[in-house]
């Protein structure tokens, strides 16, 4: 794709005056780079962020169909075989001077993850039909511990791609797996690459913080401050003569920002980790998503010189593809790309083919968007992703536990002729349980996430589920697509830092969606480590009491303190506002946290900690009665 001169976003349209004949990423005057030609243009194509997402999906646009007003237009979209198609064609219109990046977090999100085959093994070989030149370790990389993640790297290496896998930041400790007395070279610092006679070296980030607090690294393992490890190996590149630096970024896009304007001589910076969509705001008008900010984002290091800053979203979607021009001194003039949303062309409007003047109009719409790229699967990857996914097919039907009482769905506690009371099996409303203390599959839910946060995911003192986001009851045998079925939505899960007075104002939030005006049964809040008393005929702010929280350490209760702060593992629909949690919404960025592990393996983690039946099922059974949260229901 040739972009024309008016795309490209340019030094002197970003910087002062001053600073016209220098750009971002400026070298020592003595490197020994060969010159470069003034137009010397380099194209860096990435992605981030998968999440072991290598379906394709259906996804809604709004396009033009012929009509005054856009309609929406549902077509199959995403997936990785788009992915590798689309980077084939970008790198083969680019010419020679092309960089593949992937910017971390390749593990955990689906099924596919560690239902497959060995964990990580079918996101291994779907990288390998990309062969990208590096991959930076993103914080879900060490979801199964080190050696885990070696596992992942072994299955990488099987394949011819060579992939230099990057985290500058990252010290694996004395009896790692991957240290380097045992791995050499599996993960280094930075690595140079040649193109077109021109020296590029890439630098790999991980976020700190957040994968040690987060995930499961070795207890020795340690990550290094973000901006000092990068700005030590920029200098490192620099004395060896390197003048043109990327960024592979794990850390999100605001964090990305924060470490340039600290840091001297980075150029780019490719992105991951905030799974953030990049690009123009018709983004938002053809329903794909909200951008929060240009791509590529121009921002200024300490020495204000201009740094692009790119990432891709999300989960298969975007293909992102940057353009940079350096000069004879490797410094940055121009940048300029598009975050490609990868679609089909299998169009349908309201479940029906497009007429042939429909089809025209939308073929048209597309192709004005600027930023929709029509993509084929790759055959190739879609051969490599077959057995794969039939691999989760069989899963899905198989046994994974035994439920020999019922755990009965009820959204809304309440007796005979309340609102959810014909949820619940004859059965279950016989027994009379649900009517004070709600379903019984819902309180297992919120009760998972709190068990499996603690023993996995740098742990949690309270949990909320909403009684709509589970689905079904479960009985008898329980097979995978059950559990799927339990908790369908794909929600990832988030930890927020929240006082005892927002934990109130959450759970009263909760009842005045479900019994205030147009109130509906979905937010009914169902809490982990939390329990209360309902009154559902109060008036608004009024209607729980009696709020207390539960030692884990002890089992004891203890009432609810407003100026203490917990740690609460919520949806992350509930946690950005959904089902009218408002009170989550506005919970500050430096209080929460995105976990990234989708829902439903959460709660196949729970179940596969169960205690096991006389046929080696794990057993799921109603919970202690004194951990259900609503205790008392008026």
């Amino acid at each position: 794709m040739r972009l024309s001169r008016s795309k490209w976003v340019t030094l002197t349209s970003v910087a002062a005056a001053t600073l016209l004949v220098t750009a971002c990423g400026g070298s020592d005057d003595d490197d020994t780079n060969p010159p470069a030609p003034a137009d010397y243009t380099l194209t860096l194509v990435h992605i981030n962020d998968q999440h072991s997402t290598l379906d394709s999906k259906s996804r809604t646009l709004k396009l033009n169909t012929g009509g005054a007003t856009p309609s929406t237009v549902t077509v199959d979209a995403a997936g990785f075989p788009r992915v590798t198609q689309a980077i084939e064609d970008i790198a083969k219109a680019a010419g020679p001077n092309v960089l593949k990046i992937h910017a971390g977090d390749a593990l955990t999100g689906t099924l596919y993850f560690n239902r497959a085959g060995a964990d990580g093994e079918a996101d291994a070989a779907m990288m390998n039909t990309v062969c990208f030149d590096t991959f930076t370790l993103g914080n879900h990389e060490f979801d199964k511990g080190d050696s885990g993640l070696k596992g992942f790297l072994d299955l990488l290496k099987k394949g011819s791609c060579n992939t230099t896998v990057l985290s500058a930041n990252t010290s694996f400790g004395a009896n790692s797996a991957l240290n380097s007395s045992r791995a050499p070279g599996y993960v280094v610092p930075s690595k140079v690459f040649e193109r077109g006679g021109q020296k590029i070296g890439v630098i790999g980030l991980t976020i700190a913080g957040k994968t040690k607090a987060s995930s499961s690294p070795d207890p020795d393992t340690t990550f290094q401050d973000e901006a000092a490890a990068a700005q030590r190996e920029i200098d490192a590149l620099r004395a060896q003569g390197v003048n043109k630096i990327v960024l592979a970024s794990h850390i999100g896009y605001e964090y990305d920002r924060q470490v340039v304007a600290k840091l001297s001589g980075v150029d780019v910076v490719v992105g991951g980790d905030s799974h953030t969509l990049l690009g123009p705001a018709s983004l938002t008008t053809l329903g794909v998503g909200s951008p929060a900010g240009a791509y590529p984002t121009v921002a200024t290091d300490k020495d204000g010189k201009m740094v692009c800053i790119v990432q891709a979203w999300e989960y298969a979607q975007v293909v992102g593809e940057l353009k940079v021009r350096f000069d004879a001194k490797g410094d940055v003039q121009e940048c300029a790309g598009t975050p490609h949303v990868l679609i089909g062309n299998n169009y349908t409007l309201g479940g029906k083919a497009p007429t042939a003047a429909e089809q025209a109009a939308i073929d048209a719409s597309v192709k004005a968007a600027g930023v929709l790229r029509v993509t084929a699967p790759s055959a190739n990857a879609t051969s490599v992703l077959a057995p794969f996914k039939a691999r989760v097919e069989v899963f899905n039907k198989t046994v994974v536990a035994s439920a020999p009482t019922e755990l009965c769905s009820r959204r809304v506690p309440g007796g005979p002729g309340s609102v959810d009371y014909s949820r619940s099996s004859t059965g279950c409303n016989a027994e009379g349980l649900v009517n004070q203390h709600g379903g019984d599959i819902q309180q297992l839910v919120a009760q998972a996430y709190l068990d499996v946060a603690n023993a996995k995911y740098g742990g949690a003192d309270i949990s909320l589920q909403s009684g709509g986001g589970v689905r079904v009851p479960l009985l008898g045998r329980v097979t995978a697509a059950n559990v799927i079925q339990v908790l369908p939505f794909g929600n990832m899960l988030f930890r927020l830092q929240v006082t005892g007075a927002e934990v109130k104002a959450m759970l009263e939030d909760g009842l005045e969606a479900t019994f205030g005006a147009n109130g509906t049964t979905g937010p009914y809040p169902y809490t982990g480590g939390l329990r209360f008393d309902v009154d559902s005929k109060a008036a608004a702010g009024s209607r729980v009491s009696q709020i207390e929280v539960r030692d884990p350490a002890t089992g004891a209760w203890g009432t609810l303190d407003p100026a203490k702060t917990y740690r609460l593992f919520v949806l992350s629909f509930n946690a950005t506002g959904g089902d009218g949690y408002k009170t989550l919404a506005a919970v500050p960025a430096a209080r929460r946290l995105d976990i990234g592990v989708l829902d439903a393996d959460v709660l196949f983690d729970y179940i596969d900690r169960q205690p096991k039946d006389a046929t080696g099922l794990p057993q799921l059974g109603r919970l202690p009665l004194a951990q259900y949260s609503t205790r008392n229901f008026k």
